[in-house]
């Protein structure tokens, strides 16, 4: 039953940060410990400040980026869970969910459908997102505040995290690219 979303999501949302950079608000992940990784296009500097669940603030130190791939990775002192990884191959249908911070609304949770793991379809440009890689599509309804949080299964497990909405559609990066990124830049 959809009731049991909730707890589900509660236990993901212990390991969201937001993400304040200038104006601009995100939201991050707890990988590992002292790793966040984020969306490249959510912060542009090297210093960020990390607003946990509680409410507490700390400061995050980026330290690797792909623009490419829409990735960043931020070195912090988190004493917070880290997030559990799924596999992004769900089938269309599957229910999935997002957490995130959308226009400010801390810790806010979207629900969906998945639809597909695979490229996005020939002659569509996007700004940031390269349509010859593999995204997350899914059914979810994202606004800015969202970029960088988890979308996940309906069992909390990061399957990806979201990069942007096009139409109505979620755009997320695997989390199978995200562990290689992470790897490479530990």
């Amino acid at each position: 039953p959809a009731t049991l979303l909730a707890p589900v999501a509660e236990r993901l949302s212990r390991s969201v940060v937001q993400l304040q950079s200038g104006p601009g608000v995100g939201a991050g992940v707890v990988w590992g410990p002292g790793l966040v990784i984020t969306n490249a296009h959510v912060i542009a500097v090297q210093q960020v400040d990390l607003v946990l669940p509680d409410g507490g603030t700390l400061r995050g130190r980026v330290v690797a980026w792909d623009q490419r791939r829409d990735l960043a990775l931020i070195r912090a002192p988190v004493e917070l869970p880290a997030c559990g990884t799924g596999d992004p191959r769900l089938r269309a249908g599957a229910l999935v969910f997002a957490v995130g911070h959308p226009l400010g609304v801390r810790q806010a949770v979207c629900a969906g459908v998945f639809q597909a793991l695979g490229r996005l379809p020939p002659g569509l440009v996007l700004p940031r997102l390269d349509p010859r890689l593999d995204w997350i599509q899914a059914d979810l309804r994202l606004a800015p505040g969202n970029s960088g949080g988890p979308i996940a299964d309906a069992e909390g497990r990061v399957i990806g995290v979201s990069a942007m909405s096009l139409g109505g559609l979620a755009l997320g990066v695997p989390v199978t690219e995200i562990h290689a990124f992470v790897k490479a830049n530990r």
